[in-house]
């Protein structure tokens, strides 16, 4: 999906490493290599953490399965804990989830506030690890190198879950019905990788948007229910999420402005030195500012880019409408609130989200969840070194 973001990386940054970075040096006075080098680095990272409204951070959702064979594999499973620095912790002291979960992410990423929205909103303790967007030292014990991961304590292990869609339907699934355990429950959710049109490997989480019952559900209402809610989550993972680039970086100064709470957001001043920041800001700003415009003739965004973003809006706070409930979930959010709110909340520091709630009514129902859900949410805290 981010075929233009790696071949930034592969013809400009990687090369540029390599050589180690000539091009940044002045033939008056020249800079240390290392320097250099965490220059080019930083302004990676800025494109990658960039990257994550477009997909970056999240399975091929689109393509289309081909007639070749796939393969199902079993979501990763580790006998030891891998060495992790927590960033912070959510602790909440009503929690009886009777989990133990680990959150490898980035701080924006649309799909990690994803999962951070439904882990919140069911009340669930949890670590939270900021990932480097380029080193990846902190997901270097996982072969899957995107995020968000979960790691959860199971018996004899950690078990891993991967894609924000499955992630929510494992715990989801998990959560209403105890019986069984979590590591069992992950194997209704196979990895599939297989051959799409193109004749690429892709892979996707087979179910994900499924949550799982030990017995047939009775109700027709409850039926048409669970189907509706299906339906808007994969909206919100193919449609929603698709008009946030465009949005966020549709003009150079309000790419610069999105990076600018990207760095406050994550907190990049208390990780990086003033200089790297600046780097990964300005270097970031300018490659997404580009890299938007072939996103927004990929996923059929009309030129009007802020009037895609309403329509889409508009879809979503008219469907809540006809419920006439507060959420789509009636008083209380569903799965499908929780999905386009965790979206959404990926942009709520920038111009575009501002624009949003001037030109459409979806200010009230935002407003309404984020209540709902900070109020079963737990303390923020301090985190040490796990060993």
């Amino acid at each position: 999906m981010w075929h233009s973001t790696f071949t930034i990386l592969r013809k400009v940054i990687i090369p540029s490493i390599k050589a180690n970075a000539k091009l940044f040096y002045s033939s008056k006075s020249r800079v240390p290599r290392s320097t250099v080098k965490l220059t080019v680095v930083s302004a990676s990272v800025g494109i990658l953490v960039g990257a994550g409204y477009g997909g970056y951070t999240h399975y091929k959702i689109n393509a289309k399965k081909s007639l070749a064979p796939v393969d199902n594999e079993e979501y990763p499973f580790l006998k030891t804990a891998p060495l992790y620095k927590p960033h912070y912790k959510i602790i909440n002291d009503a929690d009886t989830s009777n989990l133990q979960l680990v959150l490898f992410q980035y701080r924006t990423c649309p799909f990690c506030c994803k999962v951070r929205a439904y882990l919140d909103s069911r009340g669930i303790s949890y670590d939270i690890v900021e990932v480097d967007a380029v080193l990846r030292q902190d997901i270097k014990w996982s072969t899957y190198k995107k995020v968000p991961i979960v790691l959860a304590k199971v018996d004899g292990g950690y078990q891993q879950l991967l894609d924000s869609t499955a992630i929510i339907s494992v715990l989801e699934t998990y959560l209403q019905d105890k019986s069984s355990q979590l590591r069992e429950v992950a194997k209704f959710y196979p990895v599939t990788t297989y051959l799409n049109d193109a004749g690429k490997n892709t892979t996707d989480i087979t179910n994900k948007y499924f949550i799982m019952h030990n017995t047939t559900v009775p109700d027709e209402r409850e039926k048409a229910a669970e189907n509706e809610e299906r339906e808007w989550r994969q909206w919100a993972d193919r449609v929603l999420v698709h008009t946030l680039s465009p949005n966020v970086y549709r003009t150079a100064s309000e790419a610069l402005e999105t990076f600018k709470w990207f760095e406050e957001a994550g907190g990049w001043r208390q990780s990086f030195p003033s200089w790297e920041c600046a780097v990964m800001v300005y270097g970031g700003a300018t490659a997404m500012w580009i890299i938007a415009k072939r996103l927004k003739a990929r996923h059929n965004i009309k030129d009007d880019v802020r009037q895609s973003l309403y329509d889409a809006a508009n879809e979503w706070t008219d469907a809540v409408k006809k419920k006439g409930s507060r959420f789509l979930g009636g008083e209380q959010p569903n799965l499908a609130d929780i999905s386009v709110y965790g979206v959404l909340s990926s942009i709520e520091g920038c111009q575009a989200f501002q624009d949003l709630r001037n030109h459409t009514d979806i200010g009230k129902w935002y407003d309404d969840i984020k209540h709902t859900i900070g109020r079963k949410m737990g303390k923020v805290v301090a985190a040490t070194v796990h060993a």
